[in-house]
């Protein structure tokens, strides 16, 4: 099982290299759509926490 996630990284890393080498404008493109739903993601737990904070009242 550990070799096979081994193997898997490396593939992951390997491809990523890849793109990154041979296409740079769309990896940026890519890590840009990344970061854009990991603020996204922040912001939904921010809205609930704040939500729960006031009691859940809608």
């Amino acid at each position: 099982m550990v070799h096979t996630k081994k193997i898997a990284l490396y593939v992951v890393v390997v491809f990523l290299l890849y793109v990154i080498i041979t296409d740079p404008e769309n990896a940026a493109g890519y890590v840009q759509i990344g970061f854009e739903g990991v603020s996204s993601a922040a912001q939904a737990v921010g809205d609930f926490m704040t939500w729960v904070a006031n009691g859940g009242e809608s």
